[in-house]
């Protein structure tokens, strides 16, 4: 198992993440795509919940989904969120704090086109956290999607788009024996990053 030393570690976390991300691809790992995300639910409690990972670059990490859902009226209410990476086979760990901003529209459209029919016509057949009386509810509303969009191409719901989680602190773990864990925080410190090792 590799160390994960200030010394050669990437300064910036974004690169630093994509390494471990490629590596996880080469890898082969599964389930590669999946965060915890953490969001201020009304009452002030935390509420989490797992959802994909779509997108990374220096303006941060990328998920999508429903505007009317539970996390997206608690992130529009106050946009503080969190989020947790982990990889198993790799034994490591990535929690990146931020604020999470709509990505642009056109971003939202270009996403929503790549995605299978399926799982458009389930954008537009959910309202998200919505209470129904039934599965057939939901089974019904689908069926009329199907009917709505036969034969056409399917265009992004306006309730639908993603969700860009700016990060102003990101960590990464690397799991080692004795549980002598390597664990390295990055802190914006104006343009650039500060990094810390923490003890495990």
């Amino acid at each position: 198992m590799s160390d994960l030393l200030e010394s050669t570690a990437n300064p910036n976390p974004i690169e630093q993440f994509r390494l471990w991300w490629d590596e996880s691809l080469a890898l082969g790992e599964e389930r590669r795509q999946c965060m915890s995300l953490a969001t201020i639910g009304d009452d002030g409690a935390p509420a989490t919940r797992v959802v994909l990972l779509k997108q990374f670059d220096h303006r941060g990490f990328v998920f999508y989904t429903n505007y009317g859902s539970r996390k997206a009226r608690e992130l529009d209410r106050d946009p503080r969120a969190a989020l947790v990476i982990h990889w198993f086979e790799q034994a490591h760990q990535v929690r990146v704090e931020g604020r999470a901003e709509r990505t642009s529209r056109e971003e939202s459209k270009t996403y929503f086109a790549m995605r299978p029919r399926g799982s458009q016509l389930g954008a537009w057949a959910s309202e998200q956290s919505a209470v129904i009386g039934a599965r057939d509810v939901l089974d019904r509303q689908y069926a009329e999607a199907e009917t709505r969009f036969n034969g056409v191409g399917i265009p992004c719901p306006h309730f639908w788009g993603g969700y860009r989680v700016v990060p102003h602190t990101v960590e990464f773990w690397q799991g080692q024996q004795s549980r002598l864990h390597d664990r390295l925080r990055y802190t914006r410190d104006g343009k650039g990053w500060r990094v810390e090792r923490l003890a495990p």
